[in-house]
């Protein structure tokens, strides 16, 4: 019988395309894309070049997009006891490529991250670009990273004397931009550090990519309070931090942050009558009186308001073009919800209120500079905090706690359970703030870093102090290293502070490395003689898994490999909980369970289900069962389908 393979949901080439091809199947033709019946579908002059519109343009623009819709090739791995509290953690560290591993992670955590907020580099001439250009990402990546042939390298220097200099840079931008855009929630923020080498192509870029309608802000960070003294053209003091929202109709920034003088009224909505309860309406523009019922400006009063003490001291109807319904109304009020009409007009507007307790209003959201009263500090207050830590000296421009912490708490005040990323994790200084944040407010704030283990150079100063370092703690020499370090001492720092929180703040995480997939990747037979069709058949009898080969399924950490594998390619999360089924005596049966999926998927790994395995276990509605397809009959799998889905691998 026909079997569903573990392998089909990982194996669609693009899903925009398979999209199209339900949506407008007259369009595809041989499987392509058929430009000319495009042109059909479409009136032909639209694609006339002079009305194409303004863009950002560079050669290999088109290739970069396709970066961020291939699959993923590679997986990742758990790096048992490299970090902290790992069996009751949520905070995840991942080793990695992170255009692969944003890939890895797309399925599990797309439209769940309520911030991302990332230092990338800045193009200076000096620092490295990931050159995003080679077939086989995770086999790069590994030479790379020593792990496979020493010549390997994928980084290279991007000198500004590179005639592709801002075209490299941009090239590595685009796909990992629009890969955080799917994993952003429709209410989730994004935030860049930038400075003026790439500013003005990153904000062209990211209008593209989020839509310049969903930009909030260009903040300005004032990065350090001794400027170069020896600038030959103007002393930098800033760097800048874009902003942009994942959806412009949550409207974030405009009703959270600033909550003041948000329209009722939209122009254009059917007009509709609600009720206004008493002292609910407060009227700035006169302090007692009464309001004739009529037809004003932008509304019609349907009952003479009486107005003690600014605000109406009846219950009143008011017709116009309201954004809310009756219902809505009465729900933002049980909030705390008020109104304010400010003119004879009869504008209303709305305001909601702010948690009380320690979170302090930004009352700059509009301006350009980050509210000094915040006491954000800059990259000498960074190496303080690192110095703090027995860390100082160790990276040349780090960020400030204080200035993640501050966007951290914008964001995810309301929300303090919410998911973080960041993907150029460097220091993970993003990792700290976190930490923190949560011990100040009891948040549950989790974060994912990602850093590439970039390997230091002893011919630079400062890695030669970060090497003398790592080698007091018997570190090997890669960024990575250091940001895990610096997450270790400064959970032990907070905790040291605040004895109380024992128990009550997360300062573990959990270490995950980029790595070559279990599953052997489908190789197509080629040629269509018998000779190679007695080949593919000889080949697959002798594969009895379509494991990798090496792999050992009495492996226990062999088995936590292939499970995370399961996990991430069915979409379940990192700190999803696995446990053992203990009432199937005859097979090892993992049962996963992540907080966001309504199934629970079962994984058996053993090299044969047994009969009494397939008659007693016990699956939900729409539950899934993973097994090896080596590993089940017919018979067992049609009985264990007549339970819940089942797929093989």
């Amino acid at each position: 019988m026909e079997r569903n393979s573990f392998m089909d949901a990982t194996s669609v080439k693009d899903e925009r395309f398979e999209a199209l091809k339900q949506l407008y199947p007259e369009l595809i033709r041989d499987n392509k894309l058929n430009l000319e019946a495009l042109k059909d579908l479409f009136d032909e002059e639209s694609f006339d070049e002079s009305d194409v519109g303004y863009n950002l343009y560079w050669p290999g623009k088109r290739n970069a997009k396709k970066l961020a819709r291939k699959e993923a090739e590679g997986t990742l791995e758990p790096v048992p006891g490299d970090g902290v509290n790992e069996d009751k953690t949520n905070n995840i560290y991942i080793e990695g490529d992170n255009l692969e591993v944003l890939r890895c992670l797309k399925k599990s955590y797309g439209g769940r991250v309520k911030m991302i907020y990332i230092d990338p580099p800045y193009n200076t001439g000096k620092d490295f670009i990931y050159p995003d250009n080679f077939a086989e990402p995770v086999e790069e990546y590994l030479k790379f990273t020593g792990q496979m042939d020493e010549k390997g390298n994928s980084l290279v220097a991007n000198p500004k004397s590179s005639g592709a200099y801002h075209r490299k840079w941009l090239d590595m931008m685009l796909p990992r931009l629009q890969l955080a855009r799917e994993l952003l929630a429709d209410d989730g923020v994004i935030f860049i550090s930038i400075d003026d080498n790439e500013q003005a192509n990153l904000k062209l870029l990211c209008d593209e990519v989020f839509g310049e309608e969903n930009f909030a802000a260009q903040f300005l960070w004032t990065k350090t309070s001794t400027p170069p003294a020896l600038s030959h053209k103007c002393r930098k003091t800033v760097e800048y931090v874009l902003c942009y929202e994942k959806n412009d109709s949550n409207n974030f920034f405009g009703s959270l942050l600033d909550n003041g003088d948000v329209p009722l009224l939209n122009t254009g909505n059917a007009s509709k009558i609600l009720l206004f309860p008493a002292q609910s309406i407060n009227f700035t523009f006169l302090e007692n009186g009464n309001i004739k019922k009529g037809t004003y400006e932008k509304l019609e009063v349907l009952d003479e308001i009486v107005v003690e003490n600014g605000k109406n001291k009846n219950e009143i109807h008011l017709k116009g073009s309201f954004k809310w319904t009756q219902d809505t109304l009465l729900d933002e009020i049980a909030k705390g919800c008020f109104f304010i009409i400010k003119t004879n007009k009869m504008s209303i507007r709305f305001q909601r209120p702010f948690d009380e307790g320690n979170f302090k209003r930004p009352n700059n959201m509009l301006n350009l500079e980050f509210d000094k009263t915040e006491k954000i500090g800059t990259n000498e207050t960074a190496s303080k905090e690192l110095e703090a830590l027995n860390m100082g000296d160790l990276f040349d421009f780090p960020k400030p706690v204080s200035l993640l912490k501050y966007i951290s708490n914008i964001i995810t005040h309301f929300n303090k359970d919410s998911i973080i990323i960041d993907f150029f994790s460097g220091s993970a200084t993003t990792a700290h703030a976190i930490i923190q944040l949560n011990a100040e407010d009891l948040g549950n704030r989790k974060f994912i870093m990602v850093q590439l283990p970039v390997a230091l150079n002893e011919k630079e100063s400062t890695d030669k102090n970060a090497i003398e370092f790592l080698d007091t703690i018997h570190k090997p020499h890669t960024i990575c290293e250091i940001g895990k370090e610096r997450i270790r001492r400064a959970g032990k720092k907070i905790l040291e502070e605040h004895p109380e929180l024992k128990d009550k703040l997360d300062v573990g995480f959990k270490v995950y490395r980029l790595a070559q997939s279990n599953i052997e990747a489908y190789k197509p037979t080629t040629g269509s003689d018998q000779q190679s069709l007695l080949k593919a058949l000889d080949a697959m009898e002798k594969q009895v898994t379509p494991l990798r080969e090496g792999f050992d399924l009495n492996n226990p950490n062999d088995i936590q490999k292939l499970l995370t594998e399961i996990l991430l390619r069915q979409g379940f999360a990192l700190d999803s909980q696995i446990e053992k089924t203990t009432s199937l005596a005859k097979n090892t049966v993992y049962r996963i369970t992540d907080e966001v999926h309504p199934i629970v998927l079962h994984v058996c790994l053993d090299s044969e289900i047994k009969p009494e395995t397939v008659k007693n276990i016990v699956f939900a509605e729409n539950d899934k069962f993973v097994c090896l397809n080596s590993a089940i009959s017919d018979e067992l799998y049609a009985q264990l389908s007549d339970k819940g889905r089942v797929e093989t691998i």
